[in-house]
């Protein structure tokens, strides 16, 4: 792939969508919004690639499968240094000027709230990154600061304080105006919808036609989490809870988060006896395809949403943990136990499960 595709000049309405995405997950959300909102038409797809190396894989996959559709792709090695973000930022400044539409993925992020200063678009959509999708249409709604669930809470440091004229700015353009509209793109439930805010529901439909129906198998498996990694919850509590859901419900296979540490991954591995499978695409696409489960095991998380979705018309039954307030770290947000019994809470065609009690 080449490090850098030209951005064709605007021939059409259709042509002056421009993308932007930094995970697997945004992508696929954003060729399913494609593929209900604009069918047919191409758009350009911005990845501002991050450093880690599971993510770059998965999001190469999938930028395969965005040109297979008939959508060009702009790869930007976006964190590839000290002088990146300016490189980044310069070379898409003629894109986003000439842009009718912006398609974005993560408006928490710090890169996409910076090109949101720059666009002159007024019709802004912001597709599923997962559980954050709920907790920035709250705060839309709400007019607060826009920040990420498990960072709520904590003090801002020295580069919160230096960006928070940036993302208020990036707030402001995401409220809807007379001359300004605003989409959402969700699989998620939303109970408080922003006023002025389109909301679309998103059910997978690109996943379920491209690929699909996958073979079932008669056992178990587990989808991995990064609670851990991110500093929510504790990683013996969490070994213990695995081991105990594995032996409990016959899992075999951990479909690992692309977050997850090899490290942690490896004391799974070896003290739980599961198969490690770190998946090329995200976890709809390989459930879609197959071989799956009849069970898959998951904590509270996005894939509680979105696979019974993706797996609609299918044997194959989605079964959630919770997690006992036990498992939080002391560096947990105070708002992380309510938020992740709102994500199962809200889950629709699940089966869940009591939290598993661990030493």
């Amino acid at each position: 792939m080449s490090p850098r595709a030209a951005v064709p000049g605007p021939r059409s309405a259709e042509q002056r969508t421009l993308a932007f995405v930094e995970s697997p997950v945004q992508l696929l959300n954003v060729l399913e919004w494609a593929h209900t909102q604009t069918p047919g038409a191409g758009l350009t797809l911005v990845v501002l690639s991050p450093l880690d190396p599971m993510t770059r894989g998965q999001l190469r996959r999938m930028a395969e499968l965005a040109r297979e559709e008939g959508h060009e792709v702009r790869w930007e090695e976006a964190r590839g240094g000290s002088a990146a973000p300016f490189q980044t930022v310069g070379g898409l400044m003629g894109a986003l000027r000439r842009a009718d539409r912006i398609v974005m993925g993560d408006p928490f992020s710090r890169y996409v709230q910076l090109l949101l200063t720059i666009t002159r678009a007024r019709d802004l959509v912001v597709v599923d990154d997962g559980t954050a999708t709920m907790e920035f249409v709250t705060q839309l709604a709400r007019g607060e600061r826009l920040v990420r669930w498990h960072r709520k809470g904590h003090r801002q440091g020295p580069r919160d304080l230096l960006f928070a004229p940036v993302s208020s700015a990036a707030r402001r353009r995401l409220t809807p105006m007379a001359d300004r509209r605003v989409e959402i793109f969700s699989s998620m439930p939303i109970e408080e919808s922003p006023r002025g805010v389109t909301v679309t529901p998103h059910d997978f439909s690109w996943t379920r036609a491209r690929f699909g129906p996958p073979r079932i198998t008669k056992g178990a498996d587990m989808v991995g989490t990064s609670l851990v990694e991110t500093g929510v919850v504790d990683g013996e509590r969490y070994l213990d809870a695995v081991r105990t859901l594995a032996g409990t419900h016959g899992a075999t296979r951990y479909f690992a988060h692309r977050r997850e540490s090899a490290d942690k991954l490896h004391r799974l591995a070896v003290e739980t006896g599961l198969e490690i499978v770190r998946p090329e695409l995200p976890l709809e696409l390989v459930a879609r395809r197959g071989p799956v489960g009849r069970t898959i095991l998951s904590f509270p998380s996005t894939v509680v949403h979105t696979l019974p979705l993706a797996l609609a018309g299918t044997e194959v039954k989605v079964a959630v943990c919770d997690i006992d307030p036990a498992w939080l770290t002391r560096h947990a947000s105070p708002r992380a136990q309510g938020f992740l019994s709102g994500v199962t809470g809200t889950a629709r065609d699940i089966h869940r499960l009591q939290a598993v009690r661990t030493a």
